[in-house]
């Protein structure tokens, strides 16, 4: 296979959109009488930063997956603030990135292992945005876990939701083989490693399926991380398992692929934090 400009991954190209569990709960309670839960926090002192990246001919359909989370954020009542390619520079991301309570990348993955060479921390597992303003959608530049780590501060609790990318929720390119698990488990591990170190408690990786889930969970329940997880229409449970990050102390990892050597979806962080804990940040 060519090797694409820039050390360039291809980003997850074909979602696989699924209805929410949680949307499906609400309309339960609502017709069956069933006592809700306590009601949760407002979600209105929340930050939510949407970066599209740069992925060709893809990028105005990753567009509207950042518009919908978007909506989505500020039915909540959430601040919003939207960064899309041609104009996803690191100098713009940086900047609206400090203080994010939730930050969500759409956009092409870099990560490691992968055929692309040696880890570099200043190419893998981070950002691949625009080169320069206005150029484009072709001009990718990776920014790595350490630029993530040393210049970016999120707020307490942060999430972070990397969707659609290759290689961040162990997931290969699109046409390249099914990676054995050895190889996905780090490749999980390695992608949150940064985001945990500039102040995310959770990083959730969505190959192929809406995101939107996290947001219900996160913004709109008062479930915990492991429960927000758990509650995809994507969740298959049926070979799902969980370690010890080697990356980052006291963090654990958890992943469930839909068949053998499919990882399309896991998270990395603090299974018992609760949504009302992350709301109150």
């Amino acid at each position: 296979m060519r090797v694409p400009t820039d050390g360039a991954q291809r980003a997850s190209s074909h979602p696989s959109w699924r209805i929410t569990a949680f949307g499906l709960v609400v309309a339960l309670i609502a017709t069956m009488g069933i006592v809700a839960p306590s009601p949760v926090s407002a979600a209105t002192d929340m930050k939510v930063v949407i970066i599209v990246g740069p992925v060709g001919s893809s990028t105005s359909d990753y567009r509207a997956s950042a518009r919908r989370y978007a909506d989505r954020a500020r039915s909540y009542g959430a601040d919003v603030v939207e960064i899309h390619s041609p104009d996803a520079t690191w100098k713009k991301v940086k900047a609206a990135a400090q203080g994010a309570n939730v930050l969500i990348y759409l956009g092409h993955g870099n990560g490691s292992p992968s055929p692309y060479g040696p880890f570099s921390k200043y190419t893998k597992d981070g950002f691949g945005l625009n080169k320069r303003a206005g150029h484009g959608n072709s001009n990718t530049k990776y920014w790595g876990e350490y630029y993530i780590k040393t210049q970016i501060t999120l707020a307490k609790n942060a999430v972070v939701i990397l969707n659609r990318l290759c290689y961040a929720s162990g997931n290969s390119e699109w046409g390249s083989p099914n990676p054995t698990q050895k190889v996905a488990k780090k490749r999980v591990d390695n992608f949150g490693a940064g985001f945990l170190r500039a102040g995310a408690r959770a990083v959730f990786a969505e190959g192929t399926s809406d995101a939107s889930y996290i947001l219900d969970g996160l913004l709109g329940s008062n479930m915990t991380i492991g429960d927000i997880f758990q509650s995809s229409g994507a969740w298959s449970g049926d070979r799902d398992f969980k370690f010890d990050s080697r990356r980052t102390a006291g963090f654990r990892v958890w992943m469930d692929p839909n068949a053998p050597r499919r990882y399309y979806r896991s998270v990395v962080g603090k299974f018992e934090l609760e949504a009302s804990a992350f709301r109150a940040s």
